[in-house]
């Protein structure tokens, strides 16, 4: 900021704010943990240096992304951001199957109540049992022989 008020990295650093500071925008007093986080994770040479290799539109979003990974490193030291991605990650899967059996389940209790359905050739096809066996299995993602549909549709 320059002149009465350092900027956070200046006052935790303990150094004169100049007109020129590089972290004056995106460190302000009002903030000074925010700052505190990413000298501690990155280091404030190291943050320096990449602020000066981007272009000014370009750097409150790193500023903004090196605070994120920051409160993720301290969080996790092992694995960062990339942790919490992973965790979302194996959330979604997991969601996505039970949405998988419920919508298997919807269908098996839809396809008890319509009536069996005769083939084009004259011979009778159950067809749920079709339908699970063809269909249902391409839909669902997974294979219906591994008992998961059985297990709904006896």
């Amino acid at each position: 900021m320059g002149g009465n008020s350092p900027c956070a990295s200046c006052k935790l650093l303990r150094r004169r704010c100049t007109k020129d500071c590089i972290f004056a925008p995106y460190f302000p007093s009002d903030d000074p943990q925010k700052f505190a986080i990413v000298h501690k994770v990155f280091g404030a040479s190291n943050v320096s240096k990449m602020l000066q290799e981007l272009p000014v539109h370009q750097r409150a979003d790193a500023v903004s992304s090196l605070v994120y990974e920051a409160n993720a490193r301290v969080r996790d030291p092992v694995y960062g951001c990339v942790g919490a991605i992973s965790y979302l990650q194996n959330q979604v899967s997991e969601l996505q199957m039970q949405l998988a059996v419920a919508q298997a389940e919807i269908l098996c209790i839809q396809m008890e109540h319509e009536p069996v359905m005769p083939a084009a050739s004259g011979i009778d096809l159950d067809y749920k049992s079709y339908f699970l066996q063809n269909d249902l299995s391409q839909f669902l993602g997974f294979d219906t022989s591994s008992n998961v549909m059985q297990q709904f549709c006896p």
